[in-house]
């Protein structure tokens, strides 16, 4: 199996556990990105997963239209994001997958980008799903190394499109997981 498909993986599950753990009273409640409470940050994450099996299976953005608009939580989001995991993970690990090109908003990129993304995306979301309901913040090192390492040559780029805030401050001496969030605009 390729390595890829298996952080991926991990990357899906820490933030599924962090899903299992939001309290109904928690939904509401502010993230770190300050965009989205708790329920808008899960439905992102979410909704990246059901995106991935049409798009790794060669779908365009306008072929997939807007089948995964607004609220894919619904009452019971334990059993949505299980689904939606089940479903990305099955995509990413399907043969070929990663060599497949995807077509995204921005143009066409290789499946093994596409993955990158979405991994890295739902390892910065673990962290601020953690924070928004009091759960550890402690972010795989591995992956928390792999998601810096493509960000950071790509920072300023991402800064410009707005998908980051302002890059924040840490010392020298920080870590890779202070780090990876300094860069992305969020304060360790």
């Amino acid at each position: 199996m390729d390595d890829l498909v298996s952080m991926f993986a991990r990357a899906v599950d820490g933030f599924g556990r962090r899903v299992h753990a939001i309290g109904d009273e928690q939904w509401t409640a502010p993230t770190p990105d300050t965009d989205w409470d708790v329920r808008a940050l899960t439905n992102h994450v979410l909704v990246e997963g059901l995106w991935a099996p049409p798009l790794l299976d060669g779908m365009t953005i306008a072929e997939v239209g807007d089948r995964f608009d607004g609220d894919q939580l619904g009452a019971d989001h334990r059993t949505a994001w299980d689904r939606s995991r089940a479903a990305a993970c099955a995509a990413v690990s399907s043969e070929g997958a990663l060599d497949r090109t995807v077509h995204v908003s921005f143009g066409d990129i290789s499946g093994r980008e596409y993955v990158t993304q979405i991994l890295c995306d739902h390892v910065v979301h673990t962290w601020d799903l953690a924070r928004a309901i009091g759960d550890d913040e402690t972010l795989d090192p591995d992956l928390a190394a792999f998601a810096l390492a493509y960000f950071e040559p790509q920072a300023v780029n991402w800064r410009a499109a707005g998908v980051f805030g302002p890059e924040q401050s840490v010392g020298p001496e920080a870590d890779v997981q202070a780090r990876l969030l300094a860069i992305t605009g969020r304060v360790p």
